[in-house]
């Protein structure tokens, strides 16, 4: 099969685009520009664009198919020669259905967690050499791409998001994967330039659940109100099965899990990746591992990247980077290293980065979330507002949103860095959460600031 990919450089395009290559396609793609670590593995194989830029004689009856990624726009030339020619075109989550039709499909969805429980999932597959197939969104230690399509692997485990499909597709790409499996992890309110009201934002998980087969069944999180009422108002002809947070417990920085066999010491921490672990648990079973053989691997998982990674250590002191952006998603980390760390001062800096987390009217979710922080700090680019679009946001918004009296606030990177310079972290925990680089900042830098 000949598929060509506009917009090959994302990071779930390249990484399905190498999955294609491995399965012995004929890949070819386009991008306007493409960063590491994308560019350096689709060099490495031959798919990297020879220039960058969008070429429409690229665009040929030769083609068996089209992926066109989100980045690309909808008058993208070679989208609109690939119309003009009349050739099938595939948003990425259409494409991956197609590839998974004939399989057992496992849908991970909810607003945070579903990174999380499918890095799990395929973490304890991959300790007990159970091949499947998959996507996730995170690089997994083990595993050289984050897509793996083959013809002969009964299950495929999808990370199934809500954001669009592509530009033309304006559909969650999590309804286009109709899961024999699912799991619902959370519904907390994002992505507000896509769905402007709470209600429409929860709308798309109530037609996830519906989009289950008939027989088929979804496990979801019982701890999660709105996700309680979505899944239990379904009339879907599906099994219903609830999970919860298991029993844990801390003691001197060491998470214990309650198992049947006594304590467990485990790599993660913090009730939300707990919770997570306990829906992992149930998938895992549904594919075939017993509670025994769960345990013994999710013992030495370490987590997903950029999900609460530690990245430096000191005798008294620590520091973790995280991708938590979102209300909910910040709470819960903020809490996480919290509880791990009663000990030690915690200093929580967060950067909003997103679209919704730069909206004044978004901002007013983030009441609360680091509450749990000794010392909390909130960075943003006004320039990141400018290029997004968005009315400026202002210091008092800020600090009015988070309703914190000491309330930290940076707008210029050299000040947040020289923050961090000043700081003496000896006994202190650092959290840095971002989906972004606080305008720069080098992580790898950090450990020169832990005791």
């Amino acid at each position: 099969m000949n598929v060509h990919f506009i917009a090959i450089g994302g990071a779930a395009m390249h990484n399905l685009a190498l999955a294609l290559h491995e399965k012995g396609y004929q890949v070819t793609g386009s991008d306007d520009t493409i960063f590491d670590p994308s560019k350096s593995r689709l060099a490495l194989k031959g798919l990297l664009p020879e220039a960058f830029g969008w070429y429409p004689e690229k665009i040929t009856t030769d083609l068996d198919a089209i992926v066109l990624g989100m980045h690309a726009k909808a008058d993208n030339p070679e989208l609109l020669k690939a119309q003009e020619l009349g050739l099938k075109i595939y948003s990425y989550p259409e494409f991956l259905f197609e590839q998974a039709k004939h399989k057992t499909r496992v849908v991970i969805g909810g607003s945070h967690g579903k990174t999380t429980i499918t890095s799990m999932i395929l973490h304890v597959m991959h300790y007990h050499d159970r091949d499947v197939d998959y996507m996730v969104g995170a690089q997994l230690e083990g595993f050289d791409i984050m897509v793996k399509l083959t013809e002969d692997n009964d299950f495929i485990v999808l990370e199934g998001d809500e954001y669009l499909s592509s530009p033309i597709d304006r559909r969650p790409k999590f309804h286009l994967y109709k899961p024999n499996i699912a799991l619902l992890s959370g519904i907390a309110w994002d992505h507000i330039n896509v769905f402007p009201t709470y209600e429409n934002y929860v709308e798309q998980f109530r037609i996830f659940v519906n989009s289950i087969v008939s027989g088929g069944s979804i496990n979801y999180n019982s701890e999660d109100p709105e996700v309680q009422r979505v899944v239990e108002a379904s009339t879907n002809t599906i099994r219903k099965l609830p999970y919860e947070t298991p029993v844990y417990k801390v003691e001197y920085g060491q998470t214990l899990l309650e198992t049947p066999e006594g304590d467990l010491p485990i790599e993660i921490f913090g009730k939300h990746n707990l919770n997570n672990l306990a829906g992992a648990k149930w998938i895992c079973q549904h594919m075939g591992i017993d509670e025994d053989d769960f345990y013994e691997a999710i013992a030495t998982f370490k987590g997903a990247s950029k999900r609460l990674e530690k990245i430096a250590e000191g005798k008294t002191s620590v520091a973790y980077k995280d991708f938590a952006h979102s209300p909910s998603k910040v709470e819960a980390t903020t809490k996480a290293v919290k509880a791990q760390y009663q000990n030690k001062t915690l200093v929580a800096c967060l950067e909003l980065h997103t679209y919704s987390s730069l909206n004044a009217a978004f901002l007013k979710e983030y009441k609360g979330a680091l509450n749990a922080a000794d010392i909390a700090v909130v960075f943003y680019s006004p320039d990141a507002v400018e290029i997004k679009k968005l009315k400026a946001v202002s210091h008092e918004q800020i600090a009015n949103a988070f309703q914190r009296d000491d309330l930290i606030i940076y707008t210029d990177p050299e000040d947040f860095k020289a923050f961090l310079k000043r700081q003496n972290f000896e006994n202190k925990a650092l959290l840095l959460m971002s989906s972004g680089n606080y305008g720069g900042l080098d992580f790898d830098t950090v450990s020169q600031f832990i005791v």
